[in-house]
């Protein structure tokens, strides 16, 4: 993940990016769309290693992850103009970044109210770019891509990251710089 994340900074201008074009909607562009944007997979994974290693009940993150990202995207759908959508995309992965790279616990209001924030976020960035006749189906992928990236996450933080400090700290921090640097470049 840190190295992935890593190579892919210089071509980051926006925190969204690099998303490929799958066409004009369905549940194929929604389960391809978070895969395809380093920030979006990058996200996704810190929520799904950081709930493995600190958050407990382990599955809070990711499920108002997906809850929250569904009611962005919406709001995104049906037109709503959220105001400052790619600096919290951008702030999302430097916050989760640094979560996870000190396996730090929040009380469960504060995760549930910081991962929501940031998930609505990332659903209203999503929910703009996945327009067309089959928007409800992506939308459908994109939250079943989601929770599989979580899970992937979760997977990696309990078999692999939980015995190896140094790896969550590399991915924390990994994460937190490719957070920093969308941050500059939309400065």
């Amino acid at each position: 993940m840190a190295l992935a994340t890593l190579t892919l900074l210089p071509a980051l201008a926006w925190a969204h990016a690099g998303h490929a074009d799958h066409g004009p909607g369905g549940l194929l562009q929604g389960l391809l769309h978070p895969i395809t944007g380093p920030d979006h997979l990058a996200a996704m994974l810190a929520v799904g290693v950081w709930s493995a290693l600190a958050v407990r009940p382990a599955w809070l993150a990711p499920a108002a992850f997906v809850a929250l990202l569904a009611v962005g995207a919406v709001a995104g759908f049906v037109g709503v103009a959220v105001p400052g959508v790619e600096p919290m995309v951008a702030a999302s992965l430097l916050v989760l970044g640094l979560l996870l790279a000190q396996r730090r616990q929040l009380p469960l209001a504060l995760t549930t109210v910081l991962v929501g924030a940031f998930a609505f976020f990332h659903g209203a960035a999503h929910g703009t770019e996945l327009g067309g006749a089959g928007q409800w189906l992506a939308l459908v992928g994109m939250l079943v891509s989601t929770a599989l990236l979580h899970g992937t996450g979760m997977a990696l933080g309990h078999a692999v990251v939980a015995r190896h400090r140094w790896l969550a700290v590399l991915a924390g921090a990994s994460t937190a710089l490719l957070g920093a640097a969308l941050l500059v470049r939309m400065a």
